[in-house]
């Protein structure tokens, strides 16, 4: 592999990898680095994390995901699919630019494990990096592949959950 950028996977059936990735986009952001955070299923333009990445200059964030993804045979299954290539052609250049330091694939993991892109077409990716970016793939679902593909993976695991005792989702928790 000559390949000498980082590659950070955070997966897992538990919260938080997002967030971490958001940490991450913060910490380059400090550094004064450019930040790409393009989410490839979520499309909630209300959430706290986007009001807060859209306050910081160095953060450029992209939601191309059209939200929960509908099994195949839906009829919307397809816009959903055309959505996540469109991000993916995106993410590729964006590492092709060098614009971008760090770039977040935000639930990519999610959209191979739905079928909406080829887990081929995102280790190609993964290969091109330059020796000056970082990427951060998140999402449910890693594929082995993707794990041996990266250089640090983090397994959020899920013990437990207030929604799970009836507690709604809580602005600056949740959303």
């Amino acid at each position: 592999m000559g390949r000498q950028g980082r590659i950070v996977l955070l997966t897992g059936d538990g919260k938080g990898k997002t967030c971490a990735a958001l940490g991450m986009s913060l910490r380059a952001a400090g550094h004064g680095m450019r930040v790409m955070f393009l989410q490839f299923i979520k499309h909630d333009t209300s959430t706290g994390e986007i009001a807060a990445l859209a306050k910081i200059p160095e953060v450029d964030i992209i939601q191309e995901g059209l939200g929960f993804v509908p099994k195949p045979d839906n009829p919307q299954y397809s816009a959903h699919h055309h959505a996540a290539e469109a991000a993916l052609r995106k993410a590729r250049n964006a590492v092709e630019s060098g614009e971008y330091s760090t770039i977040v694939l935000d639930e990519i993991c999610g959209a191979v494990s739905c079928g909406l892109i080829e887990e081929a077409d995102v280790l190609d990716l993964l290969d091109i990096i330059r020796p000056d970016q970082c990427l951060v793939l998140t999402g449910r679902g890693a594929t082995p592949a993707m794990i041996e593909a990266a250089d640090t993976v983090t397994d959020l695991q899920h013990i437990k959950h207030a929604y799970e005792a009836g507690v709604p989702a809580q602005k600056g928790v949740e959303i």
